[in-house]
C-alpha cells in the first residue's frame, strides 16, 4: 500500500475543506485560501510563542 500525500489526509486550515490534492496550494484547498492565510499573518493575527526579541541596548544600564 502506497502512502498518501500529507494534503490528502489532512483539511485545510483556513475553510477545513479537503487540500488540494495536486499540491499546488498545499497545504490549503485553493489559492484563494493561501492568500486568506498570508493575510492573518500580515496582520499579525498569528504568533509564535516565545520570550520578545531583546533590543539593542537592553542589556545597558540605565541611570
Amino acid at each position: 500500500m502506497a502512502d498518501k500525500p500529507q494534503s490528502a489526509t489532512h483539511p485545510c486550515p483556513v475553510c477545513g475543506r479537503p487540500a488540494d490534492p495536486e499540491g499546488r496550494f498545499r497545504p490549503f484547498c485553493s489559492a484563494r485560501c493561501r492568500q486568506v492565510d498570508l493575510g492573518r499573518w500580515l496582520a499579525e493575527d498569528y504568533a509564535i510563542p516565545g520570550e520578545p526579541p531583546a533590543l539593542p541596548g537592553d542589556d545597558e544600564e540605565r541611570g
